[in-house]
Order: C-alpha cells, then structure tokens, then sequence
C-alpha cells in the first residue's frame, strides 16, 4: 500500500457522526495523510479545515494532497492538545476530529522505528523536536520505570522479565535497532507466532511509542476544556485504536454527559462504540482495532451551570 493509499478508519462513520454538511469549520486534531480532511472538504464546499500534526513529514504530505482546497485549509504544526489554548474563533466551528491511530506511511517508513516488522532505529518520534527516543528510554530509565511502561502503556504481562532482560543487556551493548528489540521480546516472551495471535513485540512498541509522544498525556484534560468552549451543537469524533485511550475517552464523555449534579454538557452519540464492519477489515487490516465515539454540546440552558 503507497502512503496515499492509507485509507482513513471509519470513514463514513465518522463523517456521519460529525454531520459534514453544515457550513463552518471542521478542527482535525490529528491530519496525518489528511483522509479524513479531503473528504470534509471534497464533500462540503462550505467547509473550511483547521489541522493539526505533530509530524512534520506528515503535515508537509497532508499540505500537499489539500492542495486543491487550499483556500479553505489552516495548518497547524503542534499538538492538538494546544488548541484549547490558541487563537483560535471557535464560534464557527462544527466539528472536531481526533484519529489517534498512525498512518500507513508512518508505520512502512523505516527510519522511524514504529514497527518492529522493519528494520530501523527506535526512534518513534512524532514530532523531531522532541528529545526523548525510544532508544533513550531502553538505555536510561531504571529497570522498575521500564516494566512500569511496558505494563501500563503495553500490557504486557512479561513487563517485568523484559525489563529486567534490557536493563543486563545494555551494560554489554546498545540496544538501538528495531529488530535488535524485537529479538529480546521474543525471546523473553517465547514467542512462536499462531494464527490469529498478536506478536508480543507489538505492545512493547506501542507501549515505548506512548510513552516517547506522552500520547495519552492531557487527553481527558483537552476533551473536557474543548467542549466546554465549543458551542452547542458542535460535535466531536473520536477514533482510538487500544484501549487506553479508549477507556480515556469513554469515562471523560460519561462524565461530561452525566455529571453528579445537574445536566451534563454533552450528549453521547455513540451508546457502545462504532467499529469496522468485515468489508473495512478487508480491505485494511490496521482497522480491526479501531473504535469509534461521538458526542454533541447541548444547547444553552439545558447544561450544568459552568
């Protein structure tokens, strides 16, 4: 699959969930390939894009194929977590998107380090002005931070073994290489692949991913002050692809929705979350995971008192 391939998850879903057809602004918190953004655009000449990527490589492509609607489009090199915080007139805005998933392009592009099926440096960067690697964290954090990361962010039931197995390894020897990696985990975790089995080096590099980015780091925080600044009737979508940032995402909604006391600010959309049906698994397998939720601000006078 060529990077302008990548076919965004739930697509059709998603642009249902934020009902596109409204004239104003859409925010995508998360471009990447901008799969979502170009049919926002293509679909509704009304529409105008706010976007945002802490990749550069990505959001330099994703200017690219926005190209022909470039006069509706206002790119943000930042994390989608700053918006709350920018310049940004949200009065006209109708939807906000977040995809916290990786694209195609990410993943197949080897010096990046994010798949352990490739041969590259652990890097696992989004963002290049960062300076913390994955490599980094291998060589510098104490052998209980380590097992901590595999087994919040990886739920890895061998986090300690691993850890304990990489912290003797790297008085000897760097561990720098994503195939270096995946070799320690799989003998760590006797690894022999079955059918239908998810490989263990999966979650230690999804777990070192995380924490590299701080993915889940100010979610909850930036879902509750977004809506509590959009106005009503705006909607927002959100697509998680592990269960971290689901639960994340689920408990800040129910919360927001059904508050203590009082009426909640939001109503939720999405009573269990949307998946990919078989023909969308398919046709990419990276969807299997994906997940779904979506909720609309309530009209003045039907919320908690802020």
């Amino acid at each position: 699959m060529s990077e302008r391939e990548h076919l965004p998850a739930l697509l059709e879903e998603t642009l249902s969930y934020l009902d596109i057809q409204r004239a104003g602004t859409y925010i995508d918190g998360t471009l990447g390939m901008a799969g979502h953004a170009s049919e926002i655009l293509k679909r509704n000449p009304k529409a105008r894009l706010i976007g945002f990527d802490l990749d550069e490589n990505s959001l330099l492509k994703a200017r690219e194929y926005l190209r022909p609607y470039a006069d509706r489009v206002e790119l943000f090199h930042a994390d989608f977590k700053y918006l709350p915080d920018l310049d940004i007139d949200l009065s006209t805005v109708r939807g906000i998107l977040l995809d916290l998933g990786m694209s195609s392009y990410q993943l197949e592009t080897q010096d990046r380090g994010f798949s352990h099926a490739l041969e590259g440096p652990l890097d696992m960067r989004m963002d290049f002005r960062n300076k913390l690697t994955a490599a980094k964290i291998l060589d510098k954090y104490s052998e209980p931070k380590l097992a901590r990361v595999f087994r919040t962010y990886g739920e890895l039931k061998q986090a300690n073994q691993l850890a304990r197995r990489i912290a003797t390894l790297r008085r000897t020897q760097k561990i720098e290489s994503t195939t270096q990696l995946r070799m320690i985990v799989e003998e760590v975790c006797h690894w022999i692949p079955q059918k239908g089995k998810i490989h263990p080096a999966s979650k230690v590099f999804q777990a070192l991913r995380i924490e590299v980015n701080q993915e889940l780091e100010g979610l909850s925080e930036f879902l509750e002050r977004t809506i509590r600044l959009i106005l009503p009737k705006t909607r927002i979508a959100v697509i998680s692809f592990h269960s971290l940032e689901d639960r994340i995402v689920k408990h800040t909604l129910a919360r927001l929705a059904h508050p203590e006391n009082g009426p909640g600010l939001i109503d939720i959309l999405t009573k269990k979350p949307v998946t990919p049906g078989e023909d969308e698994i398919s046709r990419t397998s990276r969807a299997r995971s994906a997940k779904l939720r979506a909720a609309e601000k309530k009209p003045y006078g039907t919320q908690k008192t802020q």
